[in-house]
């Protein structure tokens, strides 16, 4: 059956830029390519397609396509990261960073990352386009399977927002209730995203009608009491004179 808009699926993919790879769900690809986060979840990632959770020109090749299929497309730069655009390059003071600015520094001006092209004397000339944009990419993917369990499709959700895993999915009554770990509230990658995830949870399941997140602390512990270290046994005898 051809997989169609609304279809979460379970997919494979690696993405190259010429001859580099800029990101994978592999994780010896990650490591051969220098690439490798140990912080980061590798292995297939769930998505819904028509929701843009990959690129627009990957997810095109897999709408209309079967479970089980694999492949390989390039995709233009309209379809992936746009066009490298001249009047997001800017000449910037370079009173503004922390520290002197080098060309090929990742910085941040007024909110907006960009990469340092040039430094000319008191200003630095900085690229705030995406450093993919303007490039056409490459994919090679593989469509392993259907996700038709609902809790199954959230905790894609979170793993592909948040990359988390640990979190606890239950839905009862129009209920989804999350089970988060103790002190969660300091993953900044949750905070910024939880809020993406609430709305697409409520935009893909018509009949949900809360979403509970409960952020449980367990008692700690008590210290287990350290043994007595035996007393010293006394002298019996007197050094023999």
């Amino acid at each position: 059956m051809a997989l169609q808009e609304g279809d979460f699926i379970r997919l494979r993919y690696t993405g190259r830029a010429g001859e580099n790879i800029f990101d994978t769900t592999d994780e010896e690809n990650a490591k051969e390519e220098g690439i490798y986060n140990p912080r980061a979840e590798y292995g297939p990632v769930t998505v819904r397609l028509g929701s843009h959770h990959v690129i627009i020109g990957l997810e095109e090749a897999l709408i209309g396509n079967e479970v089980g299929a694999e492949g390989e497309i390039d995709v233009p730069p309209e379809k992936a990261f746009g066009a490298h655009e001249e009047e997001h390059v800017r000449s910037v003071p370079t009173g503004q960073f922390r520290e002197k600015p080098k060309r090929g520094m990742r910085i941040e001006v007024e909110g907006r990352e960009g990469v340092v092209v040039d430094v000319i004397g008191r200003r630095a000339v900085v690229d705030f386009n995406h450093p993919l944009a303007g490039k056409t990419l490459n994919y090679s993917y593989a469509i392993l399977e259907m996700v038709e369990d609902r809790v199954e499709q959230i905790k894609g959700l979170i793993k592909l927002y948040s990359g988390r895993t640990d979190i606890g999915i239950s839905i009862a009554d129009g209920t989804v209730e999350l089970a988060l770990p103790a002190a969660i509230a300091y993953d900044r990658r949750w905070m910024v995203w939880r809020g993406t995830l609430v709305r697409e949870l409520f935009e893909y399941y018509p009949d949900i009608t809360d979403v509970v997140m409960k952020e449980t602390f367990p008692r700690p512990a008590k210290p287990e009491k350290a043994p007595e270290a035996p007393a010293a046994e006394e002298e019996t005898e007197e050094t023999e004179e």
